[in-house]
């Protein structure tokens, strides 16, 4: 059975440069205009050169999200339930080698913090671990999830990758949607990032958002952490992803993240950056490519840069965030955060910035259907 490792061999010498070069404006406009752009447009909504068409593109992109999801922001919040990992990744607060305090949630501790987040109006929530099965395994995994549920309209997971019939337990248990970030589709790199654990075997982790699909999952989020390989090849990827996702699975909602590079525990510097231009590029680029991709934009990025980019395809915005574990009640002294937040406003100034630009903060009992 084909799996999307066939689609990123396809394109693994495929020359992104040279292909670039060639692009000219009446291309660019074409691919735009495409009623169902191919992979070809999208990379072309990519180069450098259509950065020139950047108003065009978020006009269009701006009108098909208007067009698929109205004006609603779906807002949710994250839970740390756990920072015990066994994984080497140079970029993570979490990793192994990092001398950081090391902290998993009880139940009655998640109750706690879910209670707390329940009381800003918040119905939707992500619960997060790092991936150390050992410490948090799946009978910890289902135990939270329904214990979560009895508190939210809508749970979600960014756990370890896990089998076909696990996603499924999970599903069963509450649980409606999942995260897996890539991190990088250049196996080169993945290599050299990732260094000890799981995490280092690269196609375990690419067929992860397939397998949560399969099991169920009515939402599987994909994303590339930009900043650890050239990102426009990067996007390109994690478009591609979205799409084999979405054709071969038509009743799941494939969603992508945009997570830049943020400073974490540690002294990694990318090798790669991305300003803010080329992410609006990016951003609008997959939204003409994929007009029924939900996009999530979270608190890695500012205040004033998530209320710039709002009209322009988002769908799915965090709120009111804390990386560290808990961190809704009680942080306890000396606690590394994964990685560190920039837009520190509450859940009801996030919903109040939405309702300033004309939109619907989708969070709350009364706003789920």
């Amino acid at each position: 059975m084909m799996s999307f490792y066939e689609v990123v061999e396809q394109y693994r010498d495929f020359d992104v440069p040279h292909f670039f070069d060639q692009v000219t404006d009446e291309q660019i406009i074409l691919s735009m205009a495409r009623e169902k752009p191919g992979p070809m447009d999208f990379l072309t909504l990519l180069s450098p050169r259509a950065a020139g068409h950047l108003e065009a593109m978020a006009r269009k992109a701006h009108q098909l999200t208007v067009q698929y999801f109205g004006r609603t922001i779906q807002m949710f919040i994250p839970l740390y339930i756990s920072n015990h990992c066994n994984n080497g990744c140079a970029y993570c607060g979490f990793n192994h080698k990092n001398p950081i305090l090391r902290r998993k949630l009880s139940l009655e501790e998640i109750e706690i913090e879910a209670k707390a987040i329940a009381e800003t109006g918040m119905q939707h929530v992500l619960f997060l671990t790092g991936e150390a099965q050992h410490m948090t395994p799946m009978s910890y995994l289902v135990d939270a999830a329904r214990l979560l549920k009895k508190h939210f309209a809508s749970v979600a997971i960014e756990v370890y990758p896990l089998e076909v019939d696990e996603y499924r337990q999970l599903y069963e248990a509450g649980v409606d949607s999942m995260t897996m970030f890539q991190e990088t589709y250049d196996e080169d790199v993945y290599k050299r990032v990732h260094l000890a654990g799981k995490k280092m075997d690269y196609h375990w982790r690419l067929n992860g958002p397939e397998r949560a699909a399969k099991g169920g999952m009515r939402v599987v989020n994909l994303g590339a952490l930009l900043g650890l390989s050239e990102p426009r090849r990067e996007m390109f990827f994690t478009g591609l992803h979205a799409r084999y996702l979405e054709n071969k699975y038509i009743d799941t909602e494939v969603a992508i993240s945009l997570p830049r590079f943020n400073e974490a525990e540690g002294d990694f510097q990318p090798d790669f950056l991305v300003d803010d231009k080329t992410f609006v590029q990016f951003m609008t680029a997959l939204r003409i490519f994929l007009p029924r991709l939900g996009l999530t934009v979270s608190t890695r990025e500012s205040a004033t840069f998530r209320d710039r980019i709002l009209p322009l395809g988002v769908t799915r915005y965090s709120a009111g965030s804390s990386t560290g574990v808990g961190g809704y009640t009680e942080v306890p002294d000396g606690q590394t955060p994964q990685f560190e937040i920039t837009d520190a406003r509450t859940v009801a100034q996030v919903a109040d910035a939405i309702l300033a630009q004309g939109y619907q903060p989708i969070y709350k009992d009364w706003d789920c259907i």
